[in-house]
């Protein structure tokens, strides 16, 4: 299944934005089965935490049997402002966005981002339920319960870059609590945390416009993330490599590691849930990414991994990039650039599963 490979350059910029004061270390709730996510109320916003993100991303085919790739990722960071008896103008959230799309036909990636501090009916994101927004562009959910009955749509244009989708996308079963019941390690320190839950298989359809045609019908499966934290990663951290993949059996697999500037990994992580709907968590020590291939972005003279062994205790697969140049470049709202792509996933006979 081709769904997207994720490598970080660098720490996401609005985490250091907000002031050391004023928020705390997320806790695990050990020994009790009480899940660190409440559903539907965590759909929502969290303004209180220092970073959150929702993160939607997915594979597209049309009538004539092309195939898409798409992204819309919301920010919202606290900046640490306290806002309390002073001006609206005030930013005490700031809202960053970034969408694209990938033409494999074309063999091009078109992407644009945004920023806003939140309010005035520019940037919003609201609490109880997914719905966020930042100047025309949206993610939101039309159900409002942990149900499996939840809709979301996704809407972006770009004028500039040349592309605009408009999706639903149905959920196929519950959500996926990563970590422990939601509480996902990112480091190792205990307090290096962050809540995390998943919605993998998501049905997906509607339209997409490229600069110079007609919207034209497309249909496929995308997988969407929401998480927020409290806590910077280890100061050893320089970034981060991620595969969210929708396997044709129904199946979806997670894998992370932290990454430290000789390359080696600080910490790993993710999950397998089976069509059946077990999930398997991994630990630290069980996750291993192997880079292969390398392609140099002439943009940004960047090198990255465009293929991959990633071996977990659920199998080992290789990931290969459908298009090398996946590169984003974020510096105008985030701080970063990053390669994130359209990819395969392939077993050890080199089919894609």
């Amino acid at each position: 299944m081709t769904m997207p490979m994720r490598r970080r350059l660098a720490l996401l910029a609005p985490a250091a934005l907000a002031a050391s004061s004023g928020f705390g270390a997320m806790k695990a709730a050990s020994g009790t089965s009480t899940p660190a996510i409440d559903l539907p109320a965590d759909f929502g916003a969290h303004p209180a935490s220092r970073i959150e993100w929702w993160y939607l991303t997915g594979a597209l085919d049309d009538t004539a049997g092309r195939t898409f790739g798409f992204q819309i990722t919301f920010f919202r960071a606290a900046t640490g402002i306290d806002r309390a008896g002073g001006s609206r103008f005030q930013a005490a959230q700031l809202v960053f966005a970034h969408a694209a799309v990938t033409d494999l036909a074309g063999r091009r990636l078109r992407h644009d981002q945004r920023i806003a501090r939140a309010g005035f009916g520019i940037a919003e994101a609201a609490t109880g339920r997914t719905d966020v927004a930042l100047r025309g562009w949206r993610l939101s959910d039309r159900a409002s319960s942990a149900a499996a009955a939840r809709r979301y749509h996704a809407v972006a244009s770009s004028g500039s870059a040349g592309f605009a989708f408009d999706l639903g996308l149905d959920a196929s079963g519950p959500p996926l609590l990563q970590g422990d019941r939601g509480l996902s390690r990112k480091g190792p320190n205990p307090e290096q945390t962050s809540r995390y839950y998943s919605e993998p298989q998501l049905a997906a359809s509607g339209t997409l416009g490229l600069e110079g045609q007609a919207p034209f019908t497309v249909s496929g499966r995308a997988w969407l993330d929401h998480e927020w934290s409290d806590s910077l990663l280890d100061p050893s951290a320089v970034g981060w490599d991620w595969i969210g993949m929708n396997l044709d059996d129904g199946s979806a697999l997670t894998a992370f590691r932290l990454r430290r500037a000789d390359g080696s990994a600080l910490w790993a992580g993710g999950s397998f849930r089976s069509a059946a709907g077990a999930v398997r968590d991994f630990g630290p020590d069980a996750v291993v990414f192997t880079p292969g291939r390398r392609w140099t972005s002439a943009a940004s003279k960047a090198t990255y991994p465009v293929r991959w062994q990633v071996a977990t205790p659920a199998g080992t697969w290789s990931v290969d990039a459908l298009l090398d140049d996946q590169e984003l470049d974020a510096l105008a709202s985030t701080g970063a650039v990053y390669w994130e792509g359209l990819s395969a996933l392939l077993d050890a006979n080199g089919r894609s599963v």
